[in-house]
């Protein structure tokens, strides 16, 4: 079994930063990728930033510029830098991790913007 832990949500005024961890432990051989995911009240789950196992990136167009996904391989752990937040970035961030080509999943971290 695989866990992921978030942490670093909480409460930002607008134009303020963010930075999102998760951390994997577990039966762990190799990840392949993470990501973090937000879920809004009423609105379906959605893709904001993956990274390869290997740095590629791929972010959502609402966060490019914006966020910043990125990954230590050595401490199975994947981070996003959010800055320049909106009240539209509000939501429940989860963090997946796809490890043996399961994916596993955080348990969220709110995190809301304030205008």
């Amino acid at each position: 079994q695989v866990q992921l832990v978030e942490s670093g949500g909480g409460l930002v005024q607008a134009g303020g930063s963010l930075r999102l961890s998760c951390a994997a432990s577990g039966s762990i051989f190799r990840i392949n990728a993470m990501g973090w995911y937000r879920q809004a009240p009423g609105m379906q789950r959605e893709s904001v930033a993956v990274i390869s196992s290997g740095g590629i990136t791929n972010y959502v167009d609402s966060a490019k510029g914006r966020f910043t996904i990125s990954r230590d391989n050595a401490k199975n752990t994947v981070y996003l830098e959010m800055n320049s937040l909106k009240p539209e970035d509000t939501a429940v961030y989860y963090c997946k991790a796809v490890v043996q080509w399961r994916d596993y999943w955080g348990q969220g971290t709110q995190v809301t913007v304030s205008s």
